[in-house]
């Protein structure tokens, strides 16, 4: 009995020495665990309105935007309102350019005159130029979708004697994205409400949610697993599981007869 009870009290000894030592980690305080944590202060509570939200999802179109500042501004927007790239998709179309066959800047009412009247005479169709107010006056007599193709027809009407005429680009080729954002939730499209002078400006609309990975992958699965269609009618008749399926007594006995 006393050798038991020294036993017991030299290992509550023990035990009392390695808690003191830290030898015996509890998990509860140790510092580490704190400075594994990756930025905490980010981590807040929601409120139930701001909760319900994340259950909303919708999807969104962004553009086509058609220049890198407002590409690179867009996707900054949308990394604020916390999407990471694996979250948009980005469609790019390329837009051609359009080059016309034009007057040169014309000098003088009179000479605008004496050109509209020359190319009446000749039936051939013009318009004043739109949108270029350093190239006024210019008529316009064709619009063509390549450098080369104007030059063509600036050549054509040379070889007819036209002077006074060039090619002149309005507008250059360009490159167009759009981002596409399929599953965003509440809380992410308030973020992009709450933007001001967003850079797709007024281009934006809503597309269909695109269904989550999961529901996705299920679909093949389940269309997998279902079971083969029933055979034919006609098929049926002919065999049962794959063997010839067996006559009536009545077909048999007519056999019979036939046959004497």
């Amino acid at each position: 009995m006393l050798r038991a009870l020294v036993v017991l009290l030299l290992l509550v000894n023990l035990l009392l020495l390695a808690w003191r030592g830290g030898w015996i980690n509890t998990g509860a305080t140790a510092p580490s665990r704190l400075e594994q944590q990756v930025r905490p202060e980010q981590l807040k509570l929601l409120g139930q309105q701001a909760a319900s939200q994340l259950n909303k999802l919708a999807c969104v179109e962004l553009g086509p935007l058609e220049t890198d500042e407002a590409l690179r501004q867009t996707i900054a927007v949308l990394t604020r309102a916390g999407l990471t790239a694996a979250s948009w998709q980005a469609q790019t179309t390329a837009t051609g350019g359009t080059w016309a066959l034009a007057t040169i800047k014309m000098p003088s009412k009179e000479f605008q005159a004496r050109k509209e009247e020359t190319y009446r005479n000749a039936r051939i169709a013009f318009e004043p130029l739109q949108g270029f107010p350093d190239e006024q006056p210019t008529l316009v007599l064709s619009r063509h979708d390549s450098e080369a193709a104007a030059e063509a027809a600036l050549d054509a009407m040379s070889k007819r004697n036209y002077k006074g005429l060039r090619v002149l680009r309005l507008q250059s080729p360009s490159q167009q994205t759009t981002l596409r954002v399929p599953r965003l939730d509440g809380l992410q499209l308030s973020r992009l409400d709450a933007v001001a002078n967003p850079p797709w400006g007024e281009r934006r609309k809503s597309c269909e949610v695109a269904p989550a990975a999961g529901a996705a992958a299920a679909v093949p699965s389940a269309s997998a697993s279902s079971p083969a269609p029933a055979t034919s009618a006609s098929g049926a008749a002919g065999t049962v599981g794959g063997a010839v399926a067996p006559q009536p007594a009545a077909s048999r006995a007519a056999a019979r007869a036939a046959s004497r």
